[in-house]
C-alpha cells in the first residue's frame, strides 16, 4: 500500500530541511523563495521497535518496516490559487498526495527571511488554507457548471450533487476546510472524483529552532500581557480539534546520520538548553517510546493520519510490517502480501504481539492458548502477528 503525505508551507519555514531529516536525502534548502521547484519524494520507514524483538524470536535474516512516502512540495504565497509564485505547480503536486503535513515556523531569526516579513504561524496557516480553499472553490464552481444541464432536466444524482456543492460553497465562504463537513457514505461516493485538496487529512508541523527565539518559550504568565502568538495558535488547534507535532527540523537534520545511543547522546547535548514542554493537543506526549523524537513522532503521526495500522509476519527469512487501513478484515489484510491471498483466504493463525513476546515462541503461545484461528470476518488489529492459510 503506497500512500503519501505532502509537506507544504510558505517559503523559508523549514520544509526542505524537515524533508532532509525525514529521508536522509539532500534536496535544496536555500534561504530564498521557490528553491524547491519540483517535488522531491522520499520513502520513509515507520519506526517500530516490535520488528527487532520478533526477529530475535524467529531468528529472522531480514527486517522490513512499514513505509510512508513524504513529498516535499514547492512553497506557495498569497495568490497561489490564481497562479502566483509556483501556484499552479504547487496545486497539481498537492492533489496527488493522500494527506497534508503543513509546516509553520514558530521561531524568530532576523537572518532568515520570512516571506510575509514577520513570524506569525496562525496567519501563515490562514494564508495556506485560504489558498487551498480558493483552489477547491474553483473546482466546485467548474463542477456546478458541468452538471448544470443535468440539474435542469431533473437528473436525481445531479440534483443531489448540486446540493452537496452548495454546502461546499457555503463552507468555503466561511473559511472552512472541506474535511470539516460531515458526509454519509453515499455522499462521499458522489464527491470522491472532485479530488478536493481540503478533503485530505491535515497534520500541522510546528518548526522551532534550538537556541532561537521560539514562540512556545515566550508565553506570558496567565493573566499577564505579552507575546500570545503561540497561545493563539494552540487555541486554534484545540478549538478545531486539529493535530500537530513540534519539531526542530534543523537539529533533526543534523542528527540524521547518527543512530542509536550516539544519536540520543547528540540530541541530549543539542537540546540541553531547549524547552521540551509539550502542549495539550500535541502528538507524542505521554506514552511515547523511550527513543522517540520529533521526527519519529511526525512519521508515526503521518501514518496514523492516513488511517493506517500495521500487522506483522515473522519467520526465518524475514520479519515484516504490513500496512493496512484500520478496520480491515483478515482477507483484505492478506491482500497486502498478494492479491491472490484475499480470494484464496481460508483462515489466519493470529497472536497479539504482546502475547507472543510473553510466551517467547509460537509453540509456547499455542500451548498457552493465545495463538488462535480466525476466519474471514475477523478484523485485524494493530500489532497482530499473523500467518495466513490459503
Amino acid at each position: 500500500m503506497s500512500l503519501s503525505i505532502g509537506i507544504v508551507g510558505l517559503p523559508n519555514v523549514g520544509k526542505s530541511t524537515l524533508f532532509n531529516a525525514l529521508t536522509k536525502k539532500s534536496v535544496p534548502a536555500d534561504n530564498y523563495p521557490f528553491c524547491t521547484i519540483d517535488p522531491s519524494v522520499g520513502v520513509v520507514p515507520v519506526p517500530d521497535a516490535r520488528l527487532e524483538v520478533l526477529s530475535k524470536i524467529s531468528g529472522s535474516k531480514k527486517l522490513v518496516p512499514a513505509i510512508v512516502e513524504f513529498v516535499d512540495i514547492a512553497g506557495l504565497v498569497k495568490g497561489a490559487s490564481a497562479g502566483e509564485g509556483l501556484g499552479n505547480a504547487f496545486l497539481s503536486h498537492i492533489r496527488e498526495t493522500d494527506a497534508i503535513a503543513e509546516v509553520v515556523r514558530i521561531y524568530e531569526n532576523s537572518e532568515l527571511i520570512h516571506v510575509e516579513g514577520t513570524v506569525d504561524p496562525l496567519r501563515d496557516i490562514e494564508i495556506i488554507n485560504m489558498e487551498l480553499i480558493l483552489a477547491d472553490m474553483q473546482t466546485v464552481d467548474k463542477r456546478s457548471q458541468t452538471i448544470g444541464k443535468d440539474v435542469k432536466r431533473g437528473d436525481k444524482d445531479a440534483i443531489k450533487l448540486q446540493g452537496i456543492l452548495d454546502i461546499f460553497k457555503k463552507a468555503f465562504d466561511e473559511g472552512k476546510l472541506a474535511h470539516s463537513i460531515p458526509f454519509d457514505h453515499e455522499e462521499l461516493k458522489l464527491i470522491r472524483d472532485l479530488h478536493l485538496i481540503t478533503m485530505k487529512p491535515f497534520l500541522y508541523v510546528l518548526n522551532k529552532q534550538s537556541g532561537g527565539k521560539n514562540l512556545d518559550e515566550m508565553n506570558p504568565p496567565a493573566g499577564e500581557a505579552g507575546d500570545d502568538r503561540f497561545q493563539n495558535l494552540i487555541k486554534y488547534f484545540n478549538d478545531n480539534k486539529f493535530k500537530y507535532v513540534v519539531v526542530d527540523a534543523k537539529i533533526e537534520d543534523e542528527l540524521k546520520d547518527f543512530e542509536g545511543t550516539e544519536k540520543e547522546e547528540m540530541r541530549s547535548m543539542l537540546l540541553s538548553n531547549v524547552s521540551r514542554a509539550e502542549p495539550e493537543n500535541s502528538i507524542g506526549g505521554e506514552g511515547k517510546e523511550k527513543d522517540d523524537d520529533g521526527i519519529n513522532n511526525l512519521i508515526k503521526s503521518g501514518y496514523d493520519l492516513l488511517g493506517l495500522e500495521t500487522y506483522l509476519t515473522t519467520g526465518e527469512m524475514e520479519t515484516r510490517a504490513w500496512t493496512i487501513k484500520k478496520g480491515s478484515t483478515a482477507p483484505v489484510a492478506a491482500s497486502a502480501i498478494h492479491s491472490d491471498f484475499e480470494t484464496k483466504f481460508i483462515r489466519a493463525e493470529v497472536v497479539a504481539y504482546e502475547d507472543l513476546v510473553k510466551a517467547g515462541s509460537f509453540a509456547e503461545a499455542k500451548s498457552k492458548g493465545v495463538l488462535r484461528t480466525e476466519g474471514k470476518e475477523y478484523v485485524v488489529k494493530d500489532g497482530d502477528v499473523i500467518e495466513f492459510k490459503i
